[in-house]
């Protein structure tokens, strides 16, 4: 065996043995901890199962696609696309569940939205041309600052000020004429203590889907001061997004005749035809993140961070919507010119949002030989108002007043948290973990929504006033026997409180309760020089979990409701081996069972739940050529939560594959070519769908595309 892998690395090495020397990648390396965020993540001895990929390895995949598919070969995760082709609207799960419980933190402090508990990663596009590490927890994870986690964590470190001035441009062009260009600059350290960072960013796509285009427009900006014993920075980073909506699927008749179109914008006649399409039916929001960030070391041993937080955003979404009932906007019917009423009418309207999120949270920290303990926390408060206008009505002959407004109301939510987590050493290899957190929250919304009470002929009235106290504690233990081997295992408990939609889409009919998970985790772990494998066996037990019923409201977002009881458990596998040098092979499943526990003893899968997952990454690294292999399998998914079920995603198997080459020129520090053909194999596939009623839409991804990009380094 050693004498095959060593002849094929030989063949594989030999092209390439004149080339420039390149510091080589490994997938299982720990990311580097910057002080602002050693409060949130895991360490190598703490009993949760996580991932860490490191700012070359974000690097090496950042040509355009948005972070969520950076994240693809990380175990039990699940990218899905709205247009098609990993840019724009997309989204991620992580062992089955949606975005609403997955905990999202930048330099420790939240970014998921308050109401929706999810963060739009359209709305920071290129965010990881700026990103030194990012961990990802599955389960409960370890306590941190935001919404609980009921799926996982993702844990994004900003990267640091470079110690010399310099700058970079990365450019890149491909399929569906999408483009990225970023341009970074820095003073470096000036004297050692001072220094300003810039990213400007412009990402583009058309989409695989029809009108499904992305214009995205980013920046990054952060200034610090490094002292002694500690350091202040400032950080700022916002995006500008504009999309065309591509909310809508496709039944599976049109995925044979038309697998891009795109039905969202379409304009109906009177009889109903299509004619045509809507020009402005897009979604424009802005937001804008600052962060104040400082850390200071008092004594030895001990560590304090701070910060100070605020995010602020605005936007809209316009769409044209064909025979509305025209009372459900607060307009009156009118008669027509032959003497005709009119009830219903195509219209043009736009909803609006506004937000406001700002708070501080702190952490501080105590290490010895023996022990590590935390004491963390934070406050923050959201305030969110929205409204929504109609700003057209066809044929209308009646007093349509410019913006006409046919709904306003406004959420608040304040919360905080403190927690302390310790792991404590009593012997050498043997860590115990504890881990307790409180979290206290309001949540309010008042005023009326965007849907119609059709019991009382009025507006949904909004009136919810809502106040949680979660206790979550954790515990686990991490046994390292010997130099090779390690078993850690870990329970925790979590709660989360419903969603915004979890109260408005469900209204009229039900009242939503809170969630709480028991998460168990065994674990076991095998290292050499050349050779890693890790097991990880998972039980995630659920009361009134809120489950995607694989429905959508009114502006295409999923549907949840509560289940009594249900559960998730799974076991994930990884491993990887350095067959020679230049060569590495990575690999990691998952198989997992997720059922709904219902009356009578049945037991109902779990919507958007693949009962197995499984990727492949092989690696070839040497003297400035980096090339890569990725597969990913996903098997079959429900679409909705029903019984008998007809409704799913079919499996698939995806291929991409990328390769580069780095090299240096007289006066630029370093310069990478490269290209990345993604769905190598034009599988025709669908990540994502819903069902309801005895109809089912699914979204398409795209076939083969390509990406091809170019990095200075000055």
């Amino acid at each position: 065996m050693n004498k095959l892998a060593t002849t094929v690395c030989l063949a594989l090495a030999s092209p390439f043995l004149g080339a420039q020397t390149h510091q080589t990648d490994t997938l299982p390396t720990v990311g580097l901890q910057a002080v602002e965020i050693i409060a949130a993540r895991a360490t190598q001895t703490t009993p949760v199962a996580h991932t860490n990929l490191s700012g070359e390895q974000v690097q090496r995949q950042n040509t355009g696609v948005d972070i969520p598919y950076l994240l693809s070969f990380t175990p039990s995760v699940l990218t899905t696309s709205d247009a098609g082709a990993g840019i724009g609207y997309t989204a991620i799960r992580i062992r089955g569940t949606d975005a609403s419980r997955i905990n999202v933190t930048t330099n420790g402090i939240p970014m998921n939205d308050a109401e929706s508990n999810s963060l739009y990663w359209v709305n920071t596009p290129d965010l990881a041309s700026s990103l030194q590490s990012i961990q990802v927890q599955r389960g409960v994870g370890t306590s941190t600052n935001g919404a609980g986690a009921f799926g996982g964590s993702i844990h994004l470190q900003t990267e640091g000020i470079p110690a010399r001035a310099g700058a970079d441009f990365a450019g890149s062009y491909g399929s569906f004429n999408t483009h990225k260009e970023t341009v970074k600059a820095s003073t470096g350290l000036v004297g050692g203590r001072w220094g300003v960072d810039v990213r400007l960013s412009n990402i583009h796509s058309d989409g695989y889907r029809d009108r499904a285009f992305s214009n995205l427009k980013s920046y990054f900006v952060q200034a610090g001061y490094y002292g002694a014993r500690g350091s202040l920075k400032f950080i700022t980073f916002g995006g500008n997004e504009q999309t065309y909506h591509a909310w809508d699927g496709i039944d599976k008749q049109m995925l044979q005749t038309d697998r891009t179109y795109n039905p969202n914008g379409v304009i109906n006649d009177d009889q109903g035809n299509a004619v045509g399409f809507y020009q402005n039916q897009i979604d424009r929001y802005r937001q804008t993140h600052y962060q104040l960030l400082w850390n200071h070391r008092p004594a030895d041993g001990w560590l304090l961070n701070a910060a100070l937080h605020y995010t602020d955003g605005a936007g809209y979404y316009e769409e044209y919507k064909n025979a509305r009932t025209l009372v459900e906007y607060g307009l009156d019917p009118f008669v027509t010119a032959d003497g005709t009423e009119v009830d219903k009418s195509n219209l043009v309207r736009r909803k609006y949002v506004s937000s406001g999120f700002g708070g501080a949270i702190f952490s501080l920290n105590y290490q010895t030989r023996r022990l590590s303990a935390t004491l963390g926390g934070g406050a923050n408060y959201y305030e969110n108002v929205h409204h929504g206008t109609v700003i057209w009505v066809k044929h209308y002959t009646g007093n349509l007043e410019p913006d006409h407004p046919y709904y306003r109301n406004k959420g608040r939510k304040a919360d905080g948290n403190l927690y302390v987590k310790a792991t404590y050493e009593p012997v050498d290899n043997l860590s115990l973990y504890a881990d307790v957190q409180m979290r206290h929250l309001r949540y309010r919304i008042g005023g009326t929504g965007d849907q119609w009470d059709w019991r009382t002929a009025t507006p949904q009235q909004l009136n919810t006033d809502e106040t949680f106290t979660f206790f979550n504690p954790k515990g686990g233990v991490y046994w390292k026997l010997g130099k090779l081997h390690a078993l850690y295992a870990s329970v925790g408990i979590a709660h989360k409180e419903p969603t915004r939609n979890n109260y408005t889409d469900n209204l009229l009919e039900t009242h939503p309760r809170a969630e709480r998970m028991t998460d168990y985790e065994l674990g076991y772990t095998f290292r050499t020089k050349r050779f890693h494998a890790a097991v990880n066996a998972y039980l995630m037990d659920y009361t009134d979990q809120l489950i995607l019923t694989g429905a959508l409201n009114e502006i295409g977002e999923p549907v949840t409701a509560n289940v009594r009881n249900s559960y998730r458990m799974g076991l994930e596998l990884t491993a990887g081996v350095q067959l020679c040098t230049p060569l590495r092979w990575e690999v990691n499943a998952t198989w997992s069972r997720n059922r709904i526990q219902a009356m009578g003893g049945r037991s109902i899968p779990i919507a958007f739940s693949p009962a197995i997952m499984g990727n492949s990454l092989v690696v070839f690294d040497l003297k400035g050529w980096h090339a890569s292999l990725q597969s990913q399998y996903v098997g079959r998914q429900q679409l909705n939560n029903e019984a008998d079920n007809p409704f799913r995603l079919d499996a698939w198997l995806v291929n991409n594959l990328s390769a580069a080459y780095t090299f240096r020129l007289k006066g630029i520090r370093s310069i990478t070519l490269g290209a990345t053909v993604y769905n190598l194999f034009n599988a025709m596939y669908e990540s994502n769908g819903y069902a309801s009623d005895g109809y089912a839409a699914y979204y398409p991804n795209a076939g083969i595309n390509a990406l091809g990009h170019l990095t200075l380094s000055f």
